[in-house]
């Protein structure tokens, strides 16, 4: 019984702890108050921006630790809290509106830590602190966008049956279908059955007038609500990310609302103007046949309606929608072989389809690309719900050269417009607008309490460990509280690694526990040495009984309570994710330390040896 570990294996313990430890690292630098500047539609933050804020920060006598220009952000470190305050005040006189700037939080890693790969922990906003909506969806929109697609579709579809209709519109009642005569009307019904089997007809006829209504099934009018929540979930995650928010937690809460957080936005107003980009956009064609003078008077034609375009004036477009923004797959901003901006569009295989059928019958028109938001105004409507603002402006106006398929370009637009649309057309559209019901900002005072606690919890936790096991095992005492330290280096360590695993405060919960579960496989080891040597077994002996044998006890032990972490991780949300997060990932550390570790020790100092005595 040697107890020898071959090189190799001691080596590989060594360059394991010496990489957790490596990514450890930059959660020694801690955070730098900041500044971000975002353009908003129609600006661009250059190199220019970025010399501009420095030189008012230096005239204001606000110290700039670190300024970088990155994907069209600006991000401006300063010394302190008050400094940051202070430079947002003047950056925002500085720019004017056409520039959101917010405060933030950036990890102070050196930019040389940067380059090999070295990141901090992301924190969670119990931790970090941030802002949190809880948002609402607009179901009725939603239904009401699906019986217009509905209204649309069956006017085309009648036509192309050559079942003549006297008028089709949206009711109260629902989706009303007037016909002249009753043969008409049980043509046109058997007609959309057999193509709607999500909708219900009724002929509501009356004397000479002929009505058929169409409304949602109930399984259908509940899957609609169900695809307008997922649609929007993953639209504004798509946003938040596209926008650069660092580790946002977007999710469902019931049948029509959705969870929003935002760790490190300190900005209310910044996080709304996140939100508020979840915009739509449609295609209509523009009505040439209306008269500027008597448009100019309020007189439209019927079935157009005017709109302003972004760069100034009205513009008469067509009701009728060509495309919406649902059917868009990909997005990307481009120049023309004249070096003009343009928006270069992907649609999916039912909107090429569509598109190609609406453009073949209009090539050498003006066709118009209508941009939608709604905005929070601020106020409530009689029911308590958020009043929203719904804004609409025709970004681009281009004559359709040619039969248009899948792929298109978007012309008329300045870089910065072009950047920016391509952004929200790459997201998705929102299927129907979402409401604030709720907002709470934590501030990183908060955040930087929490953390303290935590970590004291932690310090207090860890050192009656250590001072028990020093008192009660002696030397492997010792070696034990060495496998404990760098089992916390480790998690620490694979935390900052994996680019999804967040922080949060049940998660320094997770590590606290880790601390005390991590000396159990060394306890069970250490008690099977001494039960071994009181049985007359050498040194030797009992060191290789004492961990071959605490082995299959120790895994066992492990295993159980990981799958419970797993468990846990499947079926919760939020402060339960990050508890199972870290507790998973120190129960695979605590193992590797407690048994390899220690073992690799242990045979470094008695292993070979004629030892009379233990210091267990």
């Amino acid at each position: 019984m040697l107890n020898k570990y071959p090189m190799w294996k001691n080596l590989m313990v060594m360059i394991i702890i010496a990489v957790g430890a490596f990514y450890a690292i930059p959660n020694l630098f801690g955070e730098d108050h900041a500044v971000q500047v975002v353009a908003t539609r129609g600006a661009e933050v250059t190199a220019s921006t970025q010399s501009a804020v420095n030189d008012v920060l230096v005239s204001k006598g606000i110290a700039v630790k670190r300024s970088e220009l990155e994907n069209g952000q600006l991000l401006v470190r300063v010394n302190n809290g008050e400094d940051q305050l202070l430079a947002k005040e003047a950056i925002s006189d500085a720019l004017g509106d056409k520039f959101t700037v917010a405060l933030n939080l950036a990890a102070a890693t050196p930019e040389w830590l940067e380059s090999m790969g070295g990141s901090p922990m992301k924190l969670g906003l119990d931790l970090r602190g941030g802002v949190h909506f809880l948002m609402e969806v607009d179901m009725g929109e939603a239904v009401r966008k699906m019986t217009e697609a509905k209204v649309a579709d069956y006017r085309t579809d009648l036509r192309a049956e050559k079942i003549r209709y006297a008028g089709i519109r949206n009711g109260a009642k629902g989706i009303e279908i007037k016909f002249r005569d009753a043969e008409t009307l049980a043509n046109a019904e058997s007609f959309l059955k057999s193509r709607s089997n999500d909708m219900v007809f009724t002929d509501r006829s009356t004397g000479d007038n002929y009505f058929l209504i169409a409304n949602p099934s109930d399984v259908y009018l509940k899957q609609i609500k169900e695809d307008a929540l997922q649609q929007n979930i993953t639209t504004l995650r798509n946003r938040v990310n596209e926008l650069g928010v660092a580790e946002p937690v977007v999710q469902r809460q019931g049948a029509e609302r959705i969870i929003v957080e935002l760790p490190g936005v300190q900005d209310t107003a910044r996080a709304k103007e996140i939100l508020s980009a979840t915009a739509s956009i449609e295609f209509h064609m523009v009505d040439q046949s209306a008269d500027a003078q008597a448009v100019a008077s309020g007189r439209v034609p019927a079935g157009s309606e005017v709109y302003q375009r972004r760069q100034g004036g009205p513009v008469v477009l067509k009701k009728a929608v060509m495309l919406t923004g649902d059917h868009i797959q990909g997005a990307q901003p481009s120049y023309d072989e004249y070096s003009r901006p343009q928006v270069s569009i992907n649609l999916d295989s039912k909107g090429g389809s569509i598109f190609s059928n609406v453009t073949k019958d209009n090539i050498g028109k003006p066709m118009a690309t209508l941009f939608i938001e709604y905005k929070d105004t601020g106020d409530k409507n009689a029911d308590g719900s958020v009043k929203m603002k719904k804004i609409e402006e025709v970004i681009s106006v281009a004559t359709i050269q040619a039969r248009l398929g899948r792929n298109f370009v978007i012309t008329g637009l300045e870089h910065a417009e072009s950047q920016n649309l391509a952004l929200l057309l790459r997201a998705g559209a929102l299927i129907a607008p979402v409401y604030i019901v709720e907002e709470r900002t934590i501030g990183p005072s908060l955040g930087a309490e929490n953390i303290q606690n935590g970590i004291q919890a932690m310090i207090w936790g860890m050192a009656v460990v250590l001072v028990f096991m020093m008192v009660y095992y002696r030397g492997f005492g010792l070696i034990a509280n060495l496998a404990l330290t760098a089992n916390l280096v480790m998690v620490v360590g694979v935390m900052s690694m994996i680019p999804g695993a967040v922080l949060t405060l049940p998660g320094i919960a997770g590590m606290v526990l880790t601390v005390g579960m991590a000396v159990d496989g060394n306890v069970l080891i250490y008690e099977r040495i001494r039960e071994e040597l009181r049985n007359g077994r050498s040194v030797q002996q009992a060191i290789h009984e004492g961990y071959g044998n605490a082995f299959s006890t120790i895994a066992d032990a492990n295993i159980t309570t990981f799958m419970t972490a797993l468990i846990l991780f499947a079926v919760g949300t939020g402060a339960v994710k990050g508890f199972a997060v870290t507790l998973m990932i120190g129960i695979a550390t605590s193992m590797f330390t407690a048994i390899v570790g220690t073992r690799s020790i242990v045979n470094a100092i008695w292993g070979g040896k004629r030892v009379k005595k233990l210091s267990i």
